[in-house]
């Protein structure tokens, strides 16, 4: 199989928030040869549970679909999504430390910073820390251009996914329920 067969598949869980619940996932990937590309974990919008996005490489669906059985397996396990064929918003967020030798490199990485609506979020003496947030593509490109500035530490957070919502025209009304005049 070459690198190229490889494709990346998104796979969510709702989780519930017990001790132990991120090493009993690793860990069923480890025993199954799965490898996590990209792992992250927050609080979902239900009390008590977090939901957590996964990007695996595959090479097919049987990978995936072995995958999602294993984790509906495991008792913390509430809900078990494949968002891999679905129009999703996914988004990473980076922290990029870079070396700031001097004024004129400080405006220069300025520059770059404006042109990828990047932020810059903290200021040093001879560093600055700048926080992008897009896809992973938008990512390496910014680490490509300050990558001759030097950089001193990057710490990314891994793939985060929601599915869009439907594609139906929406109903707007007003106050009383009913549908705005156009007077």
């Amino acid at each position: 199989m070459s690198r190229n067969d490889v494709r990346q598949h998104t796979i969510t869980a709702q989780v519930l928030d017990h001790p132990g619940v991120l090493t009993r996932i690793a860990s069923m990937f480890r025993r199954r040869g799965f490898n996590i590309a990209s792992l992250a974990v927050g609080h979902s919008e239900v009390p008590n549970q977090s939901r957590m996005t996964f990007v695996i490489d595959a090479d097919n669906g049987t990978v995936v679909d072995q995958v999602t059985k294993q984790l509906r397996k495991i008792i913390e396990v509430v809900q078990v999504t494949d968002l891999s064929g679905e129009d999703v918003v996914a988004r990473e967020l980076a922290l990029v430390k870079l070396r700031v030798p001097s004024a004129e490199v400080r405006s220069e990485i300025i520059q770059i910073v404006e042109l990828f609506r990047a932020k810059i979020v903290d200021v040093g003496a001879d560093s600055v820390i700048v926080e992008i947030t897009g896809d992973e593509g938008k990512i390496q490109s910014l680490l490509t251009l300050v990558k001759g500035f030097g950089i001193i530490e990057i710490m990314r957070t891994g793939r985060v996914a929601v599915a869009r919502g439907k594609k139906t025209p929406m109903k707007v009304r007003g106050s009383n329920g009913k549908r705005p005049s156009r007077d």
